[in-house]
């Protein structure tokens, strides 16, 4: 896509979760708009496919974004192989569904740590970098940040998390230069989504919802959103725009879905019994298994591009 004015041609843009999915087409949306690409994840194998996709100059970490160690010595190798970062897009993001008391805890957690403080560290890590650029920090957050939803209460507790700690961090950093935006999407299509949807419960659900808010939009489409978002320092982007529409009525959310999910949860558990899904998505399915492809790639982290 040419464009007359791109901002951020030949700055650099951090993305995580940059493998797959929605991360995949944000770095794929930043490159289209000139800048350098940095992309990090845990999937070594599938960063290094989606940089060699790229047409400008890019490299991708294999990292764990809520180990800070680890976080603290990728954001110092961007630098020095990109520059400091102008943008970073906190998208690193697992979910899990299934009746929380039945929950596995470390499943559970796992999800608040990648969602919740896996951006806390990203934003931590690399805002020297930020500082330094009076830059721009996107937050991926959702409809759930000002919903909620039955049997999804870790997503939503982490996507309400993220919501709150951008607005904090805005006004912590607006004086010095820093916007701070938050990016309220709804169903994006990424492997997350097809692998909810493999469970007949969570299907069952997005198929109750008004026909306007189960609409499943292309992560591409997602993506420019975002990066249009990041061009103009956006306080908030919405995904689809009528989400805008939900904050002035956010407060009665929760009452509106407990009154449907009385009604609807008995007899779905009638048809079929309420079982934990374990991490969603491919994405998810590494970051339990650390596969032997991202073991090799985690230990030689240090060189740039890996």
């Amino acid at each position: 896509m040419r464009r007359d004015s791109q901002p951020l041609r030949g700055r650099t843009v951090v993305v995580t979760g940059a493998a797959r999915g929605l991360g995949a087409a944000l770095a794929r949306a930043f490159d289209d708009r000139g800048a350098r690409v940095a992309l990090l994840g845990l999937e070594g194998v599938g960063l290094q496919k989606v940089a060699s996709s790229l047409r400008n100059e890019s490299a991708c970490w294999a990292v764990d974004v809520t180990d800070d160690v680890a976080m603290a010595e990728t954001a110092r190798q961007v630098r020095t192989r990109l520059g400091p970062a102008s943008v970073v897009v906190g998208n690193a993001g697992v979910a899990e569904g299934g009746p929380f008391a039945d929950s596995d805890p470390q499943v559970w957690r796992r999800v608040i740590e990648v969602n919740l403080i896996g951006s806390a560290a990203t934003a931590r890590c690399f805002l020297p970098d930020l500082l330094d650029t009076h830059g721009y920090y996107l937050q991926v957050a959702s409809l759930a940040a000002m919903g909620t939803s039955p049997l999804m209460s870790a997503y939503c507790a982490s996507k309400a998390g993220v919501e709150s700690f951008a607005h904090a961090l805005r006004a912590e950093l607006a004086h010095r230069g820093v916007a701070v935006g938050i990016a309220y999407i709804n169903w994006t299509d990424t492997d997350m989504i097809r692998d909810a949807d493999r469970h007949a419960v969570l299907r069952e659900l997005r198929a109750h919802m008004p026909a306007p808010a189960r609409k499943v939009y292309p992560a591409p489409q997602v993506a420019d959103r975002l990066a249009t978002a990041a061009e103009r320092r956006a306080t908030s982007v919405y995904m689809p725009a009528w989400l805008r529409a939900v904050q002035p009525v956010r407060a009665i959310l929760p009452a509106v879905v407990t009154h449907i999910a009385r009604t609807e949860l008995p007899r779905l558990e009638r048809t079929r019994p309420f079982e934990a899904t374990g991490l969603l998505g491919a994405g998810g399915h590494a970051d339990v298994r650390r596969d032997t492809a991202w073991r090799s790639e985690r230990g030689s982290a240090d060189r740039p591009g890996e």
